[in-house]
């Protein structure tokens, strides 16, 4: 069955040493009220590896299983007062907001064979990291990429030991931005990947993405600790620890 969700794609700038305060309170005290009001799963909260990335910084993917609707209804709720905010959360918000200091979000539409949360974990797929990649294309040309991924860029890299976890291309665009999102078992295999890529191996598939005039921009993320992949379901309420237990040595 095609994937008929709607993402949201965060990109999250973190306060000094509050990455994982924060990764806590998304996943355990926000993601079980956004399921209950809003219909919004959990995909995942992870952090980026910083020598490969921005740092401090946040990944946060949600899914909305009732796609396009959904997500209208979620945001009607979000606006739908004078504050612009949803006024069950202000204690939530209040907590949140030292904890970050911005950050820049994407509305992400799955390619059609892009499984969903649900089915990921049912699978048993996840990984000691993953590989992150926004790759930017001329206009009108990420549905092409997509097809690209599906029919020779999976094989590709997954002989190099890599799993696609999620394609997307990023909607209110001009059709030129993709997301793609890969399981890596371990460290080492992403070392023999990042070879490949470099060292002429993968040259096959660079050569495809660069006919196609896609730019890549990879970067490392690692899994928070309850990220549904990790532990194989959703966050439950049963999960949340004060928010102390995670303030840095002092």
């Amino acid at each position: 069955m095609a994937n008929g969700s709607v993402y949201v794609h965060e990109l999250i700038d973190i306060v000094g040493q509050q990455r994982a305060k924060y990764m806590h309170h998304m996943t355990a005290w926000w993601c079980p009220e956004a399921r209950k009001e809003r219909d919004q799963l959990l995909y995942g909260v992870w952090g980026t590896l910083g020598s490969t990335g921005a740092w401090p910084q946040v990944v946060n993917l949600w899914e909305y299983p009732s796609g396009w609707d959904g997500l209208a209804k979620s945001f009607d709720f979000e606006v739908s007062n004078p504050v612009m905010q949803d006024p069950h959360l202000q204690q939530w918000w209040a907590k949140a907001a030292p904890l970050r200091r911005g950050g820049f979000d994407r509305i992400l539409v799955p390619a059609p064979w892009t499984s969903t949360i649900e089915e990921l974990v049912a699978e048993g797929t996840r990984g000691d990291a993953y590989a992150h990649e926004l790759i930017t294309m001329p206009p009108g040309r990420s549905t092409a990429l997509l097809d690209l991924v599906r029919d020779e860029g999976r094989v590709a890299v997954g002989s190099h030991g890599l799993e696609l976890v999620g394609a997307f291309n990023v909607a209110m665009r001009t059709d030129s931005e993709c997301i793609l999102l890969w399981a890596i078992p371990d460290f080492a295999t992403w070392g023999r990947f990042e070879s490949a890529w470099s060292g002429g191996e993968l040259a096959p598939w660079r050569s495809s993405l660069e006919q196609l005039g896609a730019v890549v921009e990879r970067s490392l993320l690692v899994d928070s600790p309850l990220n549904p992949m990790k532990i194989g379901r959703q966050p439950e309420e049963s999960d949340r620890r004060p928010l102390e237990d995670f303030d840095p040595p002092a």
